[in-house]
């Protein structure tokens, strides 16, 4: 079974994948075929766990490939904290994508903050809306992954150490300045 981690950016992606790494049943990866197109973009071998917050502009692809055959994870973050670690990465990545290229320059003189309350706030309603029909879905809070991963883990029927899989959380992994 493939498992998908849908979810914003800033939010513990690169995390998650470091937990799951401890699995023995799961290959792991973060954001390994962004630059892939056509079918091989979502090309991922069986047993694989993927974060990718770019899978969210491509939800009809990843519906009519995998549909209810995989697991879904809605990883999220504090809305305010996602949104102030995306304002201080305005100007590269996804951001500036957001701001010049889906938003066509944004609105004249809109702060960072309320640019990156807006993407946040349009991922997370894709997000919603791809996952109300899902039949093996779940979410994992940032702030409650210590709580959440292990009922993950069971979710998965993982093997591995769970222990050392947690641990990955005490850790910042790709924190911003």
């Amino acid at each position: 079974m493939n498992v998908f981690v849908l979810n914003t950016g800033r939010c513990g992606s690169t995390t998650f994948i470091r937990a799951c790494e401890h699995m023995n049943n799961y290959s792991a990866g973060h954001e390994t075929r962004i630059h892939l197109t056509g079918p091989s973009r979502l090309d991922y071998a069986q047993n694989h766990i993927e974060a990718d917050n770019r899978l969210c502009w491509i939800l009809g692809r990843l519906e009519e490939k995998y549909g209810d055959d995989a697991y879904y994870v809605h990883l999220y973050r504090d809305r305010e904290a996602t949104a102030n670690s995306f304002a201080r990465r305005m100007d590269f990545g996804i951001m500036q994508a957001w701001r010049e290229g889906v938003l066509l320059g944004g609105r004249a003189g809109a702060a960072p903050l309320e640019l990156a309350r807006d993407y946040v706030d349009s991922v997370e309603a894709n997000i919603r809306l791809f996952l109300r029909n899902k039949s093996r879905c779940m979410e994992v809070r940032l702030e409650k992954a210590m709580e959440d991963f292990p009922r993950f883990w069971q979710a998965v029927n993982a093997e591995g150490d769970l222990q050392a899989a947690l641990a990955e959380w005490r850790v910042r992994h790709n924190a911003s300045g």
